[in-house]
């Protein structure tokens, strides 16, 4: 049975103090379930955060980054996967993530959201900015979650995890 990949999206240099403890409660939660976290992979903001939550708790970690080197990643980044592909490589986090959480958002933030609902990929926004969720739930339809909490949030996942077309 393959593992179950949760994204784990939201700002580089700009993510709150917020941001970033959310990413890092869902990455030692990723992990605690056996889960895998994949983030940017960089070592800034969410992307930083929800791996090194993840590895503190012995996770698999994966780093999808932008770039023709590795030399870029987050040290907590287990498997980096060297891209070369700039932002583009938003729509291979999106793709290869069974389920995405959100915390915070910026513009490449907001790319992975619109990518991820077009494709139908679950996405649980975490406490988010009222204006984003009001932005957001009109183009959702059904694969848009919200969640106050980063528990509310691995609830959904756990729901979503006993779904048949959800990790096979």
């Amino acid at each position: 049975m393959p593992h179950l990949i949760i994204g784990v999206m939201g700002p580089g240099e700009t993510a709150t103090a917020a941001d970033c403890a959310n990413a890092e409660r869902v990455g030692e939660a990723i992990a605690e379930h056996g889960w895998v976290a994949l983030t940017g992979g960089r070592p800034i903001g969410v992307m930083e955060a929800a791996l090194r939550g993840a590895r503190r708790r012995d996770g698999l970690t994966i780093g999808v980054l932008p770039d023709t080197t590795p030399d870029t990643a987050t040290p907590d980044a287990g498997i980096r996967i060297v891209t070369g592909l700039g932002e583009a490589r938003n729509f291979i986090n999106v793709l290869t993530s069974d389920v995405m959480c959100v915390c915070g958002m910026s513009a490449g933030t907001a790319s992975e959201v619109a990518l991820a609902l077009k494709v139908g990929r679950p996405t649980i926004l975490i406490a988010p900015a009222a204006v984003s969720e009001q932005f957001w739930r009109p183009l959702g339809g059904d694969a848009l979650y919200v969640a106050a909490t980063v528990e509310e949030a691995v609830q959904l996942i756990e729901r979503f995890a006993r779904r048949p077309s959800i990790g096979d």
